[in-house]
């Protein structure tokens, strides 16, 4: 290759994506690889990565364990902002990737690496999220995506490749659908999904049960917030990582938080989303809920206003540029009064708000009812209407001459 590298650190997943490109750049870089390996709550698909990295020839392994940092700094200011890509997808996804890069720029610092590598393919949306955050956090590192320049086109090359170099191919059953899984959610994708006019199949489902197997009984919450974030479920305080698990046990438990989508990928294809989020989607009810009776109108029709593009920003992978940061102050600053417990009912795939109650409230029974009160007066109404009529009737009469 051109450009002399002197040691990778790839961000490394243990499937046989990531096997083979290990395998890979030893072969054509002739360099040492560090593979980076981060533990943002998948579970068992990290069990023996070390092993099987350090056999498929790694020089070194590093398994991080940034699951509170992931929830904490990650989601909950995503959770802040009300965040949501085309009115669906809570961006499980999108929030991982730029802190799996942070990991591979502070792993490359530390072992003296030069360049990063990735899995991702030249079709979808994280190559971008990965080489932004490069690019962001250290412009220095090269950046090897062996998607977009080895010679393999799918994954019998890429099967043939690893038997051809003894890396262990899995002996299951190929799962028709790729996924990716966290702490937020679990992503489908591909294959069978590519029909657009096939349901989903059951048996693929990871997180919940259908509505239709929930149970018949409601369950009923309560979610602490304090400055926008969450702190405890039915009052018992719990670190955020704790919180999301056990809300994601809870929705899936009644069948909340799938989502069947067709989205735009910011390389400017359609694709066939299939997700499963269900402590997520608690939360956003949850936060809208308290917001409700915290928020000042103005400053929510403002920050309202501003979520689509806060959203696309998370989507296209814009985490660390200044934009967001900017618009992750503004949001943050919205957020100091929405503190106090919202109470939800889970039921078969529904999450409804049943009460919200807070020290900040704006909302007062003796200013809103129908009944006399003391701080309105009905003929007051009279010239705010014809105010802001003045200009519709205006119009009206210079059309009528």
């Amino acid at each position: 290759m051109s450009d002399k590298i002197n040691k990778i650190v790839l961000a490394y997943s243990g499937g046989l994506d990531t096997s083979v490109i290990l395998k890979w750049l030893k072969e054509t870089y002739k360099c040492p690889v560090v593979a980076y390996a981060a533990d943002l709550g998948q579970g068992e698909e990290l069990d023996g990565i070390k092993e099987k990295a350090l056999s498929t020839g790694a020089d070194e392994v590093i398994v991080d364990d940034l699951t509170e940092e992931f929830v904490g700094d990650f989601v909950w200011p995503a959770l802040r902002g009300n965040a949501i890509y085309e009115s669906a997808y809570l961006l499980g996804t999108s929030l991982a990737r730029p802190l799996i890069a942070r990991g591979q720029v502070e792993a490359a610092k530390k072992t003296g690496a030069d360049a990063v590598s990735h899995g991702a393919t030249g079709k979808g949306n994280d190559q971008v999220r990965f080489e932004l955050a490069y690019m962001a956090l250290n412009p220095e590192l090269k950046i090897i995506a062996p998607w977009r320049t080895w010679d393999f086109r799918g994954r019998e090359d890429l099967m043939e490749f690893a038997r051809s170099r003894g890396i262990p191919v899995p002996v299951t059953k190929e799962k028709p659908y790729s996924s990716d899984r966290n702490l937020l959610h679990i992503s489908f994708e591909g294959g069978i999904l590519e029909d657009t006019w096939s349901e989903a199949p059951e048996e693929m489902f990871v997180l919940t049960v259908s509505p239709e197997n929930a149970p018949d009984k409601p369950t009923y919450i309560e979610i602490e917030s304090e400055k926008g974030n969450p702190v405890s479920v039915d009052g018992e305080p719990m670190t955020p990582a704790k919180l999301l698990a056990c809300l994601n046990k809870l929705g899936g438990e009644n069948g909340i938080g799938r989502v069947d989508m067709v989205e735009n990928r910011y390389v400017g294809m359609k694709s066939r989303g299939v997700y499963e989020t269900p402590g997520g989607t608690i939360l956003r009810v949850a936060h809208i809920a308290m917001e409700s009776i915290t928020m000042d109108r103005e400053v929510m029709h403002l920050r309202d206003g501003l979520v689509p593009k806060y959203s696309d920003m998370l989507y296209n992978g814009y985490w660390f540029a200044p934009e967001r940061e900017m618009l992750q102050t503004l949001i943050d600053k919205s957020q100091k009064n929405v503190n106090g417990v919202v109470r939800l009912k889970l039921y078969k795939g529904n999450c409804t708000v049943v009460g919200r109650k807070s020290p900040s409230s704006l909302y007062h029974s003796g200013f809103a009812t129908f009944e006399d009160d003391e701080v309105y007066n009905q003929q007051d109404a009279e010239g705010f209407i014809r105010l802001n009529g003045l200009r519709l009737k205006i119009q009206r009469l210079l059309e009528q001459g």
